[in-house]
């Protein structure tokens, strides 16, 4: 995991975010004010299912 490219959202403050990586059937996911915490791996699949109900807004209540 050390080649991985990490991305915050630039919708971000100060780089205080979750960051994400993909790999070619995963994309990783950690917290950027504790990267050495750990990193939780999803499939695309998974990660598709969860950006689409972002976009849908079915987790606006937990911003």
């Amino acid at each position: 995991m050390d080649n991985l490219e990490w991305r915050v959202s630039s919708f971000t403050d100060n780089g205080t975010c979750v960051e994400v990586a993909g790999a070619p059937d995963t994309v990783f996911v950690r917290n950027s004010n504790a990267r050495d915490a750990g990193t939780v791996a999803f499939t695309r699949d998974e990660f598709s299912a969860w950006l689409k109900g972002c976009k849908s807004g079915e987790f606006d209540d937990l911003a």
